[in-house]
């Protein structure tokens, strides 16, 4: 009961801290290793955490799993690629918001912004922290930010991550039709003669069959 009574400040709306790192992001054109960023979201308490990823320009990125939970005093990776890498969008910021809450709650208990931009390289990249004006500026841009859901990004990336393409069902179920074939030399068939295969297309055709088998089982 005391727990609880301890606990309860934590727990209400839009109060709890959010640990999230890097709190921001930064994308090169000309490196492409780069395009990929990984967000850290730690969670130092004694309970589980749901979280949503939110962005101000869904169409520009990728997130991997946008929605999940983190268990007490762990932390997960949130993979974030950016995916519209053209000279328009340089300089232009970006916002990403972590919402969190508990498992038996709805609404969102904490939230944390992180920002992300592109810029044209690594090797323009101004030695000095950007200047208060530009700071300001940027604030101002994104004042008004309205957030979207990634779930349409999400089945994107799981769909390009994994599960089979079109290209090898159909491969697969031409192998399977030409071992069901007839032999070449059987007599008592209704199966059309030209049909007929022969041993060594049946072997490559169970072959590559195998062979795709394996691809499906690893992906």
């Amino acid at each position: 009961m005391q727990q609880q009574q301890h606990r309860q400040p934590e727990l209400v709306e839009g109060s709890l801290p959010v640990f999230v790192f890097p709190t921001e992001l930064v994308f090169y054109a000309d490196d492409q290793t780069s395009h990929k960023q990984v967000l850290t979201l730690y969670n130092p308490y004694e309970f589980a955490l749901k979280f949503k990823v939110l962005c101000t320009a869904p169409n520009k990125y990728t997130v991997v799993d946008a929605t999940g939970a983190v268990k007490p005093q762990c932390c997960v990776d949130i993979v974030i690629r950016h995916r519209d890498v053209r000279a328009c969008h340089f300089g232009v910021y970006d916002k990403f918001r972590l919402q969190v809450s508990e498992q038996s709650h709805r609404k969102a208990l904490g939230r944390k912004e992180v920002m992300a931009t592109l810029r044209p390289s690594a090797a323009h990249e101004p030695p000095s922290p950007r200047p208060q004006d530009e700071e300001r500026r940027m604030k101002e841009q994104i004042a008004d930010s309205e957030f979207y859901e990634q779930s349409v990004n999400l089945t994107e990336s799981r769909q390009a991550a994994g599960g089979p393409s079109v290209l090898t069902v159909l491969l697969g179920l031409v192998c399977v039709v030409a071992l069901m074939l007839p032999t070449l030399g059987e007599q008592e068939s209704t199966v059309p003669v030209y049909l007929h295969l022969s041993v060594n297309k049946k072997l490559v055709a169970a072959y590559v069959l195998g062979l795709l088998t394996m691809v499906l089982l690893r992906t």
